[in-house]
């Protein structure tokens, strides 16, 4: 997980076999360091048909999901459990790093009222479990803090540090996302700054989930930031194009954010790059 990725959503969110050829052969083509795959069906993956392409690209990978709702860890752990085994294995099938994300529980999962000490304790136990399985398969976990309006339980840096620290496994690191944290944190700083021991990834995604560069979001802040920790990790541009209705329905995506792929990816991501070597981050 070094360099500059992206998130597939850019040209699917359906891991069939069509749609890894045309992410995978889009992410060579615009020179990525690595790409993000959605697993929002990992038993359906060809993991070898995945595994092949990214091998003849030399093209690594790390996959990411949010759990659906029969499998939310906070209420309903054994069945996290079951979908996260099934997830890790996947990941590892695919010759893919990590398993990162919403781990802890679903896009949308809203109860009304503040998380419980028993809600986290689930999680706690769930994610335990999942990072004994995923070390026996080779992959980490990482658990990304999402803002309030698609989910109650982890929603800063500081939130995540704590449930990694609770788990307390070496295989599990934290996830920032520069959308959520220009929600939740007061200042993109002091998310960075508050994760910065277990910051391993995140995601370089506008304020309004558009092209990176026209919104809001702090960008020499955030990249500030990221040099002055020594960040090493995975820098993952995400903007999302491609969206089955459900998963628009959990991130309150209603109207299209940005033109097109050759938007994103023509303005965007040069900007993106551009920040980073300014940085010297990549």
């Amino acid at each position: 997980m070094h360099g500059f990725g992206v998130h597939t959503s850019m040209w699917t969110m359906n891991w069939d076999r069509a749609g890894a050829e045309k992410a995978i052969a889009a992410s060579v083509k615009y020179g990525m360091d690595f790409i993000e795959i959605a697993l929002l069906n990992a038993p359906a993956v060809d993991a070898a048909h995945t595994r092949a392409l990214l091998e003849k690209h030399n093209l690594p990978a790390v996959c990411s999901l949010g759990l659906p709702e029969r499998a939310w860890a906070s209420v309903r752990p054994d069945a996290a459990i079951e979908h996260l085994e099934v997830a890790i294995d996947k990941t590892a099938e695919m010759g893919a790093l990590a398993l990162s994300g919403v781990i802890f529980g679903g896009i949308g999962e809203r109860t009304g009222v503040p998380p419980t000490e028993k809600e986290y304790d689930n999680i706690a136990h769930v994610l335990t479990v999942a990072a004994k399985h995923a070390k026996k398969r080779g992959i980490e976990l990482g658990i990304e803090a999402v803002n309030r309006y698609e989910n109650h339980l982890i929603n800063t840096g500081a939130q995540a540090v704590w449930m990694v620290e609770k788990v307390g496994a070496d295989n599990i690191f934290v996830h920032l996302d520069t959308y959520h944290m220009n929600i939740e944190e007061k200042g993109a700083a002091n998310g960075i700054l508050a994760a910065r021991d277990h910051l391993k990834y995140i995601h370089l995604s506008e304020s309004d989930r558009g092209t990176p560069g026209t919104g809001n979001c702090p960008w020499d802040e955030i990249y500030a930031t990221l040099a002055a920790i020594g960040f090493t990790g995975g820098l993952a541009m995400e903007s999302f194009i491609n969206m089955p209705p459900e998963v628009s329905y959990g991130l309150s995506v209603w109207r299209p954010v940005a033109k097109d792929e050759a938007e994103v990816m023509g303005n965007g991501l040069p900007f993106l790059r551009n920040k980073a070597r300014q940085y010297g981050l990549i």
